[in-house]
């Protein structure tokens, strides 16, 4: 792992942005995007820039189940919102909220995957450690699955909702299987409360138990992480 600390999450921006601008100029053809307030300042950094999308694709990482395109706190509404209104892709792929039937949905996702090979992929990275929605115990050998969020991460999104009752209680995501086949990782995390995952992460076991320590089992990853979130790292980077 490549780690690069930064004062803020808007320093943290400038840093996603140059990863993603290195990946365009380097030929990268497909995009992994997440969703969630961790990547909106790489997001800003880039749909006010000249960068160009319009020949590429991009595959999103995950999406509530129950919600359709048209809810605001769906990722599909969050993409365009924050991305694809003001920078399009040729294609973008998001799996479908609104599909009860979850191993038909799954089986069609992990095509779109296997046909559209992500060259550069951006991840948050849960308090718990969670990648997309890999939840703490998730095999690092998954592919699409529907999940069962914990109550950590449904507390953590109830901040979207009116309420916690109204935060879904599945969803779809991309496998960290999946994940790791990228071929380069940006993640990103920031503020006080991610310190613990991001420590396991980076220094602790390699363990389902903190889905993100899979990650050192992949050898092109760029962490860009504050202050905060690297307090309690044992060594400076």
């Amino acid at each position: 792992m490549k780690v690069i600390v930064v004062k803020n999450a808007a320093e943290g921006g400038k840093q996603g942005f140059q990863v993603f601008k290195d990946a365009l100029a380097n030929g990268a053809k497909v995009f992994g995007l997440a969703t969630g307030s961790t990547p909106i300042s790489t997001y800003d950094e880039i749909t006010s820039s000249d960068l160009d999308f319009s020949h590429v694709t991009s595959v999103n990482l995950d999406e509530y189940v129950g919600l359709g395109p048209d809810h605001p706190q769906s990722y599909n509404y969050f993409m365009h919102e924050h991305f694809f209104n003001k920078k399009p892709f040729e294609n973008s792929y998001l799996p479908d909220g609104l599909n009860k039937d979850a191993e038909a949905e799954t089986k069609r996702y992990d095509k779109v995957i296997a046909d559209n090979p992500i060259d550069l992929g951006i991840l948050g990275l849960g308090r718990n450690g969670h990648i997309g929605f890999n939840e703490p115990g998730t095999p690092f050998d998954s592919t699409t699955h529907q999940v069962k969020l914990t109550e950590s991460t449904i507390a953590a999104n109830a901040r979207f909702f009116d309420n916690e009752e109204e935060v879904p209680k599945y969803a779809y995501s991309m496998g960290i299987g999946s994940i790791l086949k990228d071929k380069q990782i940006l993640l990103e995390a920031y503020g006080e409360e991610k310190a613990d995952a991001v420590k396991g992460m980076i220094e602790g076991p390699v363990t389902p138990d903190l889905p993100a320590s899979s990650l050192q089992n992949h050898d092109n990853v760029i962490v860009v992480i504050d202050e905060a979130a690297a307090s309690k790292l044992s060594k400076k980077y």
